[in-house]
């Protein structure tokens, strides 16, 4: 089942004299982030954080919360992840929470070999890397489109068309 409430981001620091908050955002931009409604302190969504602003700025987004108004406040909450309603936010097609994406079984698209679980998405410069294991076996596996061939969250796997050598011996069982 799908986690209502998502990792946002984490508060690193306040931005100014006034109580805005500097947060580190946890997706693809800061700019994603302007369509949150409102953050919350907790992953249940019971302690709203009361959005009044945001606004990106330097790859980081600059938020105000109510009842924060001063340097003091807001180093009270250096270090507090905030969470998003996954209902507040659109994802374009072929865009998923890199939280549905943990636990799938990643298959050969053509063969459906089984290749072992999809247990880490790393980010790097040129695109993100899956980390797939199994068993006592790690593979890195580059999230390129031309090399996934679907991605089926209700299904619970992740159809990949790797190129020879990624998965030993040319996609044969190790």
């Amino acid at each position: 089942m799908k986690e209502r409430f998502l990792e946002a981001g984490k508060i690193v620091r306040s931005h100014g004299v006034r109580g805005e908050l500097c947060l580190e955002p946890w997706a693809d931009s800061a700019e994603f982030l302007l369509q949150v409604k409102d953050f919350y302190f907790d992953r249940m969504g019971t302690q709203p954080a009361c959005l009044l602003a945001s606004r990106p700025h330097k790859g980081r987004l600059l938020v105000t919360l109510r009842g924060v108004d001063s340097v003091e406040k807001a180093d009270a909450l250096r270090g507090r992840v905030l969470f998003l309603d996954r209902e507040d936010v659109r994802l374009e097609k072929g865009q998923y929470f890199l939280q549905d994406l943990i636990g799938l079984r990643a298959v050969d698209g053509r063969t459906g070999q089984e290749y072992g679980t999809l247990a880490e998405v790393l980010n790097t410069p040129a695109n993100d890397v899956y980390r797939i294991v199994k068993g006592d076996r790690e593979y890195l596996f580059p999230a390129v489109s031309h090399m996934i061939q679907e991605t089926d969250l209700e299904g619970g796997v992740i159809r990949l068309l790797p190129i020879p050598g990624i998965f030993d011996g040319d996609g044969e069982e190790a």
